[in-house]
């Protein structure tokens, strides 16, 4: 089980991310656009820079959905390795199957 703080830092940071999403794409774009002048382009840049370091979606970790694991996770189910092989065993996943061949 992973650390409570670890996990709620982790949940803190997907609600930075969304309220910061809408102004960080506006600024991309104004930073990706080839007609963009370059006052206009540097002056994007510091403000997509003064943003909070957690704004940045990269900063989100994948995390198991019943531990908390950050490490070794199957996003369509939302579980880690561990958690995923245990309830696959019981039967608790609809569809999925023991490999034999």
């Amino acid at each position: 089980m992973a650390k409570t703080s670890s996990v709620n830092k982790n949940e803190l940071r997907k609600a930075t991310v969304k309220k910061y999403a809408a102004r960080r794409k506006e600024l991309k774009a104004i930073i990706k656009n080839p007609a963009t002048s370059a006052e206009d382009r540097s002056a994007a840049q510091l403000k997509l820079m003064k943003q909070p370091r957690d704004a940045n979606p990269i900063r989100v970790t994948l995390r198991c959905a019943v531990t908390g694991r950050p490490r070794g996770n199957l996003r369509k189910f939302g579980l880690s390795r561990i958690q995923f092989r245990e309830k696959a065993l019981a039967g608790e996943l609809t569809g999925v199957v023991k490999a034999s061949w």
